[in-house]
């Protein structure tokens, strides 16, 4: 009968198995699927010998007959959930070398994903010393037989792969009940990690061909929405992409390199543009607009930008003079003039094509894993912009990583204001959202303060990314019940300040996630989720995310990050930045000061540049920064203080605080900071006055042109 069923399912469901080896070593053992539809039983089942028992609820059982005799035979292990007993009951057969199959999320998802671990089997592994085997079941939350509420197929590809059984960690000196949530957690870290090492293996290759397959199964599934009312489902996106592709074919040819800039905002035609571009084998290099002209052209150049794409109304709305690229050789495609050049034919082709095969072209695209996907460049807020190449497969990699830690629905719709030229607007507001399925409305401007909560409350938006700076602007004009939808309120690019998290719980009813990344690491490396949170750190270190701190002077309880995984760049297009990356043997320098705990949480103390050396010890501008934030709300919202070192005759150095409001006393700031503990060295010893404070693209303070700024003035000296 299990060899009829497996054929069957094999017939239906394209069903196998990976790893079914390890089923047949002797007990005690305990296999810990995943659990996602009503048919997971029968998955395994076909797989797992005799000796093989799934625990059961016999009150669940006894509801009707059918479940009876389904739930208690030969085959399963019937407990009382209500019973004290029932976990010894499961704990003594194991020692006697049984093997149990027990789902530890106790339900089926209501999301698709992971959801929470319950400790009882925390308990049968440390009372039975049992091995535990984790298995994930690939595909099956597409089932019709689903609790979830996202979209499902009657025949999708099934596969169910199983890891090598392993023993949870002694965790020695730890209580009872310590020890059962330390190895809860370790379980659970195991059964993600085993999910995004699985899906990197079987997933697409690439990001087009990612977003094919998606349009293949839902071709109908709304996509994208932009401010200007435009919207595309996916079929919509696929079959733009592919007509835009073939113009690119036309005008770009042979000539012109493989790098061709972007400058756009966050609208429609911006993913469409890189979706074609990938169909037509160029690689897109997005370039800041917010950085102004002479950056923009030093991007250029270093990326041997020959072509850039860009829009004649954006043009005309920022004012920019692109007249210096243009003298450098460089050739400016306007959407609107490639638009009006298409033909009928060219239009037809295209959408015959995706009404009979949606997304054949994106999974057909020309690229692999290992080819530059984009190159987007770093927010040089310390020094001169660095040209990043980022595969597809470490897109790929981030987009899972995200995936597996995270409870993210189909039902999410997400709201991305974050810059597309900004690596967490691009992965995290844009392409995840696609790649998974979800809604996305673009908006322009992180910067509109009063327009964004609108418009979050008006498209009943779910996921919002943002820095703490926008947190704060958005806190100062949204309305009590604007953010009202909100399940997921990722913050990153800079440190949260307590008071953000602060003003968020308690205004708005909405717990901040702080997330931790660099544009060199596609570019999540840790982020805290709903299941597992950890307040005053930036989260728990992705799956395939490994990390060693190296030794700092100075800095007893932490160390310079260094990190390794397959969300890690190519490489730098800067000469000496890539001499630099390829001694390292695919370790990336984050230049940042942290701790990670044993359960890989990722507490900042700030950039390795921004420390000051006083008297021999180091001391973090962002720690002092952090302090200082919210501690006069008296002078307003609006004020804000930065803390800059510069060079002291008698200590090394010496801290100055730059505020934009004349009102703000040295005395008053040396008082905030003893009050909260700080040593005198922490102290600032000069406040001085600008009348703003400047930003980059992404809300983090410009620490280089507020440098600049101050010596102009001959406010600090050179």
């Amino acid at each position: 009968m299990r060899k009829l069923l497996r054929f069957f399912l094999r017939l239906l469901y394209g069903f196998r198995c990976e790893g079914e080896a390890c089923l047949n070593e002797p007990g005690p053992l305990i296999l810990a699927p995943n659990h996602v539809s009503w048919l997971d039983w029968l998955f395994l089942g076909v797989v797992l010998g005799r000796d093989w028992k799934f625990v059961t609820s016999r009150t669940t059982a006894n509801t009707s007959w059918i479940l009876r005799r389904v739930m208690i035979n030969d085959r399963t292990f019937p407990v009382d959930p209500a019973s004290a007993y029932a976990v010894r009951e499961m704990a003594d057969f194991l020692q006697q070398g049984g093997k149990l199959v027990l789902f530890p999320e106790g339900r089926i998802s209501r999301t698709g994903g992971m959801m929470k671990v319950y400790d009882g089997i925390a308990f049968l592994l440390h009372r039975s010393g049992a091995r535990v085997i984790t298995a994930y079941l690939r595909g099956a939350n597409r089932l019709p037989w689903v609790v979830h509420p996202g979209w499902t197929q009657l025949f999708p590809r099934v596969s169910v792969h199983f890891d090598a059984p392993k023993k949870a960690p002694d965790f020695p000196g730890l209580a009872a009940t310590v020890w059962r949530q330390r190895a809860t957690a370790w379980l659970r870290d195991q059964m993600i990690e085993q999910q995004f090492r699985v899906d990197s293996a079987e997933g697409a290759a690439s990001v087009p061909a990612a977003f094919g397959e998606l349009a293949a199964r839902v071709p109908s599934r709304l996509g994208l929405e932009d401010a200007a009312g435009v919207r595309l489902t996916c079929r919509e996106l696929c079959t733009a992409a592919e007509v835009l592709a073939g113009a690119w074919k036309r005008r770009l040819g042979g000539m012109g390199g493989e790098h061709v800039g972007v400058l756009l905002p966050n609208v429609a035609a911006t993913p469409v543009t890189l979706f074609s571009l990938w169909s037509a084998a160029k690689v897109p290099a997005i370039l800041n607009f917010s950085s102004g002209v002479a950056t923009m052209r030093a991007c250029a150049q270093l990326a041997g930008v020959r072509d850039l794409v860009t829009s004649r109304r954006f043009l005309e709305m920022t004012k920019l003079d692109l007249s210096p690229l243009v003298a450098d050789g460089v050739r400016v495609h306007l959407l609107e003039d490639v638009r009006g050049s298409l033909s009928l034919a060219g239009k037809l082709g295209p959408w015959l094509r995706n009404r009979l095969r949606p997304g054949a072209l994106q999974r057909q695209a020309r690229v692999q894993p290992s080819d530059t996907a984009v190159i987007l460049f770093t927010s040089g807020s310390e020094g001169v912009p660095k040209g990043v190449e980022l595969t597809h497969a470490n897109l790929l990699a981030n987009v899972r990583q995200i995936a597996a830690a995270m409870d993210i629905t189909d039902q999410e719709r997400f709201f991305s204001a974050l810059p597309l030229f900004h690596s967490l607007g691009l992965v995290g507001g844009l392409l995840f959202p696609l790649l998974r399925g979800c809604y996305t409305f673009l908006y322009p401007s992180p910067l509109h303060y009063r327009i964004v909560p609108t418009l979050v409350y008006e498209h009943d938006c779910t996921v919002m990314l943002a820095t703490n700076t926008f947190l704060n602007g958005y806190a100062r004009k949204a309305n009590a019940y604007d953010f009202c939808t909100l399940r997921f309120l990722v913050a990153g690019a800079e440190k949260v300040q307590s008071t953000t998290f602060d003003t968020w719980a308690r205004r708005f009813g909405v717990r901040v996630l702080e997330g931790y990344g660099a544009t060199e690491c596609s570019p999540v490396v840790s982020v805290n989720s709903r299941v597992a949170p950890k307040l005053g750190t930036a989260g728990k270190l992705l799956p395939g995310m490994e990390w060693r701190l190296e030794a700092v002077e100075g800095v007893a309880d932490g160390g310079r990050l260094w990190v390794r995984g397959p969300n890690v760049m190519k490489g730098y297009l800067n000469p000496d930045a890539q001499v630099k990356f390829a001694r390292g043997g695919g370790w990336y320098d984050t230049g940042d000061i942290a701790q990670v705990d044993d359960e890989g949480y990722v507490t900042l103390r700030g950039r390795l540049k921004r420390f000051a050396k006083i008297s021999g010890e180091m001391v973090s501008l962002t720690a002092v920064e952090d302090a200082l934030a919210g501690a006069f709300p008296v002078f307003g919202q609006r004020l804000q203080i930065a803390i800059i070192a510069v060079p002291d005759a008698d200590k090394g150095e010496k801290l100055v605080a730059v505020t934009n409001d004349s009102r703000v006393a040295l005395a008053e700031i040396r008082a905030v900071l003893r009050e909260k503990g700080y040593s005198n060295l922490s102290a600032p010893r000069e406040v001085r006055v600008v009348n703003a404070i400047p930003k980059l693209g992404t809300g983090k303070v410009d620490h280089r042109k507020l440098q600049e700024q101050l010596k102009e003035q001959a406010a600090v000296p050179a």
